[in-house]
């Protein structure tokens, strides 16, 4: 599913009361249409406008993440609902079609191609994963990261030079690598 959040209906009518909401990423098999409705295989309608076919990825995975802005902070999250900053990569990657594991250090370990030390921030791109102990942003461009975090208790784009001065203060402590990821 493409969007970030939609609804699945009893029926292929808007005006009936949504049974569940579903949230991007999805996986749902079709099997039939109606007007602007497509049927899933389990029972139940979905809005098809919400809908991606099977393998059709996005090449931004951070104008992906930049949705999300503004969603609920919450630790162990992954949906429209509420995540954390593990599961805002993590979400955003496989919505591009990138798979990615689940925590801060499984991400860290296997994502991408390390910067070079000593770290250089002045030559962050797009897409550059920021990690410390137990967190991660996702540069929006040279100057800005995304990150869901409890300092805003939400998904939220700032500086990065003012949140490493905030993480440095926690437990997180400083900047512990930088990833770039392949281009496609």
């Amino acid at each position: 599913m493409a969007a970030l959040r939609t609804f699945l209906y009893p029926k292929p009518d808007l005006k009936t009361r949504p049974a569940i909401p579903l949230s991007m990423n999805a996986k749902l098999k079709i099997v039939g249409a109606r007007g602007n409705f497509s049927e899933l295989d389990t029972g139940g309608w979905v809005f098809t406008a919400h809908l991606a076919a099977a393998g059709a990825h996005v090449r931004d995975f951070v104008a992906v993440a930049e949705e999300f802005t503004g969603i609920p902070y919450l630790w162990g999250g992954r949906d429209s609902m509420g995540l954390d900053c593990s599961g805002l990569v993590q979400m955003s990657l496989e919505r591009a079609g990138i798979a990615s594991l689940r925590d801060t250090d499984m991400q860290e370990a296997t994502l991408g191609e390390a910067l070079p030390e000593p770290l250089d921030f002045t030559r962050l791109t797009r897409g550059d994963l920021v990690f410390w102990k137990g967190h991660v942003g996702i540069m929006v461009d040279a100057e800005r990261m995304i990150h869901a975090n409890a300092h805003h208790m939400r998904v939220a784009v700032e500086r990065l030079d003012i949140a490493m001065s905030r993480i440095a203060r926690s437990d997180a402590g400083h900047v512990t690598c930088i990833k770039r990821l392949a281009r496609r």
